[in-house]
């Protein structure tokens, strides 16, 4: 990271900024083109090392180039605020991000779609505890992002 006074390095803290995030952009790669999903997502720290979950339809171009090829980039930025200035240079923005690199797997079992799902729920509302039908678990493709690199940036 070239600005190292932006770099952050504690768990704890890049965790905060991960769990404060609303969306997470997947980076895929289609035929040589960048191709990037805004996604919502699932997370846990488990033992240090860091998952997304997702859920998504059952067909499509993002499911085809997870198949295709499950590494993966990403990157989600939270508590963004545009800082004014008297002249065009003087603009900047505050915000936290992290970015990072990993893959995808698919999650193929009912109780396995339930876990990645609560956590999804867990992560946009304060419920726990909702019932997922079989036949909506049937429904829905769940995929989990390991991250293998990770990085960290706050402006403050």
């Amino acid at each position: 990271m070239r600005r190292k006074d932006r770099e952050v390095t504690d768990d704890g803290t890049i965790d905060e900024i991960i769990r404060s995030a609303h969306c997470l952009r997947l980076g895929l790669v289609d035929n040589g083109i960048a191709y990037i999903v805004p996604m919502s997502f699932g997370f846990e720290n488990r033992e240090g090392k860091r998952i997304f979950y997702f859920h998504s339809a059952k067909e499509g171009r993002k499911l085809a180039l997870l198949r295709s090829c499950a590494r993966v980039s990403f990157e989600l930025d939270t508590k963004y605020c545009l800082q004014t200035a008297q002249t065009a240079c003087g603009y900047t923005a505050k915000f936290q991000s992290v970015m990072g690199t990993g893959k995808a797997f698919f999650i193929l079992s009912a109780e396995e779609k339930k876990q990645a799902l609560t956590l999804l729920m867990r992560h946009y509302s304060d419920k726990e505890d909702l019932p997922f039908s079989a036949e909506a678990l049937e429904k829905v493709t769940v995929f989990r992002l390991e991250a293998e690199e990770i990085s960290c940036k706050w402006h403050r």
